[in-house]
């Protein structure tokens, strides 16, 4: 059989939905073009659907579909036969087509039907045609290559039919065998393990989140986060899956799950906190450590008394942090490092461990003098060639690039992400990642919630995301 574009039927689909999320959004508008046999044409089929739910205003707008025009519309259980009988035994085209693939799966999973179907993506096939062009969005497509509509934009047909126009303009441009060869590339199925069912990469969307892969008996081998999370998983089992660590982690794997996120940065905190908590074996910034809820520990120095050589250095444990009366340092990761730190600081300032508490006075022809003076690495506070309170000074210089920042804010604070119809709240204070929030309603059980350990990973994230948050919101706890 002969077909334009490709030797294989295709349809081609566009919707419209409540919003950005399959698992909880609908569909308000299918729109599809049938690409037949060369002598057949095309034919066009778009209907209106129930989602069942309010239509949010910013989605009114965008496409100008209301919760009137679709009170009567049939729900999509009513055209679930009618839609599967027009996909099937077709290639699914569609411009970002993971979104479109993902929620007409889920609308059938919900009704107890099954969907697959071989997946191209528009976006893709422009990147691989036009590597030279910047944008590819149905947009961008419109403006480069002069495609014209007559329906309304961000209405499903309108757009499915765009779809169509933008295929003809690049055959035209490039030829038929080109635009075949770019086709069997984005459609060919990925290299997977051998133990790993090709339906789970299907299933995996194109959004931001966490993914986990997994070994015998449920152990945790590796934690990744992506704003395109089935892109990021073919990776892992590409050209160099057969390397290294990556060979041994394809033949340890035996299932894979993922969490959704709002975005770039839920995905960053959710992933630190899953690290932390899954300690993967096979993730390099894991392997090794110490369990830190247990470990990371504190340098304290408390305020100077009457007596100048009242100055104490000693460890707490991050549990004992809310008791601690003078100024805290650090986290370090363990005892280890921080006396590590500390000794480079004693040594690099000349600075006297007696004077300090750490050590007891040796007998020497200098009474009270400290073994590093006899080898000249101690200026001498502890023989009154140094004041003790210049000592003092000087290690507290030495130490203030080690300083525990301070919370800067008068309570916990959350950061906005997302898109407005989807937008969720990541709510943060004393540095510990407290969750994410969709509701305002929801913000006072999770501030009641205990405060999960702190993670010194996880602080310096918060540190980072917070120098690039465009806006933050004081909470009331």
């Amino acid at each position: 059989m002969s077909y334009p574009f490709y030797p294989a039927p295709l349809v081609l689909l566009d919707l419209e939905t409540t919003g950005a999320k399959p698992a909880s959004d609908r569909i308000t508008e299918i729109g599809l073009v049938h690409i037949n046999q060369v002598d057949e044409g095309i034919a066009s089929w778009s209907a209106l659907v129930n989602p069942c739910q309010a239509i949010p205003p910013f989605i009114q707008e965008l496409t100008g579909i209301d919760d009137a025009m679709v009170a009567n519309a049939p729900t999509f259980a009513d055209l679930a036969d009618e839609v599967l009988a027009k996909l099937d035994d077709r290639i699914f085209v569609a411009h970002n087509a993971r979104f479109d693939y993902t929620f007409l799966r889920n609308e059938f999973k919900r009704l107890g039907m099954t969907f697959r179907a071989k997946v191209l993506c528009t976006v893709q096939l422009s990147r691989k045609l036009y590597p030279d062009e910047f944008k590819h969005s149905l947009d961008a497509l419109i403006a480069r290559h002069g495609l014209e509509y007559h329906g309304e934009r961000h209405r499903a047909l309108t757009d499915a039919e765009l779809i169509y126009q933008f295929l003809n303009a690049a055959v035209k441009d490039l030829g038929a065998e080109r635009v075949q060869a770019a086709i069997d590339e984005l459609i060919r199925p990925p290299a997977l393990p051998p133990q790993i069912d090709e339906r789970v990469i299907d299933d995996l969307p194109d959004t931001a989140g966490v993914y986990i892969f997994y070994g015998e008996r449920d152990e945790a081998l590796f934690v990744g986060s992506n704003s395109n999370l089935r892109r990021r998983v073919l990776q892992h089992f590409g050209k160099k899956a057969g390397d290294g660590q990556a060979a041994h982690l394809s033949a340890a794997l035996r299932r894979i799950d993922w969490i959704e996120t709002s975005g770039d940065l839920g995905s960053a905190l959710l992933e630190r906190r899953l690290l932390s908590q899954l300690r993967p074996r096979f993730n390099p910034s894991v392997r090794g450590k110490v369990d830190q809820t247990q470990s990371v520990w504190e340098v304290v120095l408390p305020e100077l008394g009457a007596s100048e050589q009242a100055l104490q250095i000693r460890l707490l444990p991050l549990s004992d942090m809310p008791q601690a009366k003078g100024d805290l340092f650090g986290p370090f990761r363990g005892a280890r490092e921080a006396q590590n730190v500390l000794n480079r600081i004693i040594k690099g300032q000349g600075l006297c461990r007696v004077t300090l508490g750490l050590e007891k006075p040796k007998k020497s022809a200098h009474a009270g003098a400290c073994a590093a003076f006899a080898q000249g690495e101690c200026h001498g506070a502890c023989v009154g060639r140094e004041p003790v309170s210049m000592h003092h000074a000087r290690l507290l210089s030495a130490l203030s690039k080690h300083k525990l920042a301070e919370w800067p804010y008068t309570g916990p604070i959350g950061i906005t992400e997302g898109p407005e119809w989807a937008q969720v709240m990541h709510v943060i204070d004393q540095w510990v990642y407290l969750g994410e929030v969709r509701d305002q309603s929801e913000l006072a059980e999770v501030l009641a919630a205990p405060y999960p350990d702190y993670d010194l990973d996880m602080a310096k994230l918060i540190r980072s995301e917070i120098k690039k948050a465009q806006h933050i919101s004081i909470l009331k706890a």
